[in-house]
């Protein structure tokens, strides 16, 4: 699971908005199927359904990033 996640990571980084990174995996998965098979099992670990994983990876992820520079900031005052 640890592999999907840092695909989805290297992904996110590398595009500046979530639609185009999403876009591009989905790219991705129609073209590898090791790729596709990967994504499907992570999908129904955690619940989430083909065509909104990534997404709801994404979300989830900016989420906590938040959490991060919000923590840093009640730290300072």
């Amino acid at each position: 699971m640890d592999d999907i996640i840092t695909i989805f990571n290297q992904y996110l980084s590398h595009y500046d908005s979530v639609d185009i990174a999403e876009s591009e995996f989905k790219k991705s998965i129609h073209e590898d199927r090791e790729l596709r098979a990967l994504y499907r099992n992570w999908c129904e670990e955690v619940g989430s359904s083909e065509r909104d994983g990534f997404t709801d990876y994404a979300q989830e992820y900016l989420d906590s990033q938040d959490d991060v520079w919000n923590s840093l900031v009640d730290f300072d005052e």
